[in-house]
Order: C-alpha cells, then structure tokens, then sequence
C-alpha cells in the first residue's frame, strides 16, 4: 500500500482521487493524504510513498472530526458521537466519493450564506448538489421545498432530486438557488440563476488574491 500527499485538494480534486479508487483520505495541517493498494493508481497524483499497515476506516474516521460552521451549522460524520452544542443544527453528511464534505471553505462559505438568506418555507435549488449537504442544510433550516439536481447519478439530495441540467426548471420557480461548483459553469449558467430564482448563493471560486468566496446576488 502507498500514499500520496498532495497540497489545497480542493472538492474536486477530492473526487478524482475517489473516482481513481482511493482506499481513503485524511487531512491535516493542510495537506491531503490519499492512499492507494498499487503504486501505478497513486503516480498519476504524485510520488507514491510506501505506509504500514494500519486501521484505514479508523484513520479515515479519526481525519473528519466535529466542524462549527456558521453560527448555526455542527457537521459531523456519521460515526461521530460528540454531543450538538446548544443552538447549533446538527448537520449529518458522510465524507464519501461525492463533493461536499463540510470541510472545504467553499462550502462553509454557502453554508455561512444560507443561514442568514433562507427563510422557512423558501423553495431551494441545489445545482451540482454533489453529497447533499446543501440540500440538507436548506432542509434543516426549514425550507418547505429542495430540488437538487446534478450531472452525476451517484450524486445525493435528501428530497426531489434530477440527474440533468437548470434548463429544464421554469423561470421563478425558486425562492434561492445555491451552487457549489467552480468559476467556468457558474459563468456559464449564470443567466439561467438569475432566470430560476431571486436569491443566488454561488461558490467554488476564488477571487482576485487567491481565496476561496461566495458571491450573493
């Protein structure tokens, strides 16, 4: 078994490594550590470095621990038994194969946003839904309807949910639609944001001195 570190993974570079076969990943002090049963796999992210042996669920588990997020937001893996804090929402998602899984800034950052723009009983559209976790944090927050939609069939969503594009949802449909995805598609489905709802929450970018943001328009 080897492993490869790798700096700023981002939630994409996350799921190649998923889709490539990855026994697991761990992060930490800003690196990412993916690790592989043969050493072919593990070249085409970097130099593949040998491991021993060890517990890879256990360490998996041990690197997504509790996360505050917002002033409302505990995400925490499934297998997390630590107690919600008083006045949070406790937020449930899996760290698997799909994007979103809390810890990259990008999604905090929607996260951060929608819990001051969704009002209960909103209508939300989650674009590139990926895991779910913004379809169920706009679920926890009270909204009455959340459609999420995605180009990938393993994608998740805790409520309607569409494998296929925003051209096939009708003008005003949506109270808010938020995308998590990166600057060329929401450049290039901006207009059909602006066409489905009033409030759009979009991120997967970063701006002018290299950081990760979220735009609210």
């Amino acid at each position: 078994m080897v492993f490869v570190r790798l700096e700023n993974a981002d939630d994409l570079l996350t799921l190649r490594l998923w889709e490539a076969g990855t026994l697991g990943i761990t992060e930490g002090n800003g690196f990412v550590d993916a690790f592989f049963e043969d050493v072919e796999t593990a070249s085409q992210f970097g130099v593949p470095e040998p491991v021993e042996e060890q517990d890879w669920v256990a360490r998996t588990h041990e690197a997504f621990p509790p996360l505050l997020v917002g002033e409302k937001f505990f995400v925490a893996a499934p297998w997390r038994t630590e107690p919600t804090p008083p006045g949070r929402i406790r937020l449930v998602i899996n760290p698997g194969a799909q994007c979103g899984t809390g810890y990259h800034r990008c999604t905090q950052l929607c996260l951060e946003a929608m819990e001051k723009l969704i009002r209960p009983g909103d209508s939300v559209l989650d674009v590139g839904s990926g895991s779910g976790i913004l379809s169920l944090a706009a679920k926890l927050l009270g909204a009455k309807r959340v459609v999420s939609c995605d180009i990938d069939p393993d994608a998740a969503g805790p409520d309607t949910f569409f494998v296929g594009s925003i051209d096939a949802v009708r003008s005003g449909t949506f109270d808010v639609v938020v995308a998590n995805i990166n600057e060329d598609v929401i450049g290039s489905m901006r207009p059909d944001f602006e066409r489905v709802a009033r409030v759009r929450i979009l991120s997967g970018f970063q701006n002018d001195d290299g950081e990760w943001t979220c735009v609210v328009v």
